[in-house]
C-alpha cells in the first residue's frame, strides 16, 4: 500500500526533492565545463537551477495562496531557463546527447511536479474564496 508522506516542510515536497536532485546534477556537470565558462554558462545554469528549488521553498512558506502560486510559477520559469541552457551546452559540445536526454527528462519530471503544486494550490485558493 502506497502511503502519502505528510508534508511538514518544503523539502517534503516531491517537486523540491526532484528539483534538488536536478540542481546537484547540474552542479556536478558544470564542474566538467571549460574554466573560461565560470562566469558565463556555468554561473547562469547554476543560478537558474538553484532558483527552481529556492522558489519552491519560498512559495511553500508564503501564507497567501496567490503568493505561493506566484513563486511556483517563478520556479517553473527557472526550470525553462535550465532547459534552454541544456540545449546551449549540448550544442556547444560540452555535454553529449545521452547526458542531455537524461537531464532533459529530469527537467520534464520536475516541471510536472511543479505544475501539480500550482494546480493543488489553485484548488485550495478556490476553496477558500
Amino acid at each position: 500500500m502506497d502511503e502519502k508522506k505528510e508534508i511538514k516542510d518544503f523539502n517534503d515536497l516531491l517537486a523540491w526533492q526532484n528539483g534538488h536532485a536536478l540542481v546537484l546534477a547540474i552542479y556536478r556537470l558544470t564542474k566538467l565545463f571549460p574554466p573560461e565558462e565560470k562566469f558565463g554558462l556555468i554561473s547562469q545554469i547554476q543560478r537558474a537551477a538553484s532558483s527552481i528549488t529556492a522558489n519552491i521553498a519560498e512559495g511553500y512558506e508564503r501564507y497567501y495562496f496567490k503568493d505561493k502560486i506566484r513563486f511556483y510559477y517563478n520556479s517553473r520559469a527557472s526550470l525553462a531557463e535550465v532547459q534552454n541552457f541544456l540545449f546551449v551546452v549540448k550544442d556547444l559540445g560540452f555535454i553529449g546527447e545521452n547526458i542531455f536526454n537524461r537531464l532533459f527528462i529530469d527537467t520534464k519530471t520536475v516541471g510536472k511536479l511543479i505544475n501539480g503544486l500550482i494546480k493543488s494550490t489553485e484548488s485550495q485558493l478556490n476553496i477558500h474564496k
